[in-house]
């Protein structure tokens, strides 16, 4: 019994053996026949060109709002506004804002050249302190998107104004 696990054991080895050196081999030949493909040889370093992204044929008035200072608890709007200044057709695709405080609405419909639209941002002004958000807007004419930005600054709510209470009467 002893003697058939040791064959065994000897017969697993030798096949790891055959399959890794065959493996090697098979390697050995690629790496030969891709050494053996001719290089052409460079004439002249070439110029690195830098990628520049088209930029939207959607001119925006203005890319970005600041509210200055408002109140806690009111959410404030701005619309931004454009124009198709391009010579084709322009739909937007995409509209995100950066977080979900934010909420933004667009022209929808495909926007002609010499055409006008808008993209509308509001902030939930829930939180104090300053802010800036900003709302994403693709549309197909680019696969670089648009960046608009606001921002302010959100103080706390008044206190209520209201009849002072009064004081407290005890019966006799």
């Amino acid at each position: 019994m002893k003697t058939l696990k040791l064959s065994l054991f000897a017969a697993v080895g030798a096949l790891f053996f055959s399959v890794s050196a065959n493996a090697q081999q098979a390697t050995a030949k690629k790496d030969i026949k891709s050494a053996s493909v001719p290089v052409k040889a460079a004439t002249a370093p070439a110029a690195a060109t830098p990628v520049v992204s088209k930029p939207t044929g959607l001119t925006f008035t203005n890319d970005s709002h600041s509210f200055g200072d408002i109140e806690k608890g009111k959410p404030v709007t701005h619309e931004f506004t454009f124009k198709n200044t391009s010579k084709q057709t322009i739909l937007i695709t995409n509209v995100k804002a950066s977080c979900g405080c934010t909420a933004a609405d667009y022209t929808k419909t495909p926007i002609k050249p010499g055409e006008s639209g808008m993209v509308k941002a509001t902030y939930n002004a829930a939180n104090e302190g300053a802010f800036t958000k900003t709302v994403t807007v693709t549309a197909n004419d680019t696969e670089s998107p648009k960046v608009l930005t606001i921002k302010g600054k959100v103080n706390p709510a008044p206190a209520a104004v209201g009849p002072a209470a009064a004081p407290a009467t005890t019966q006799q």
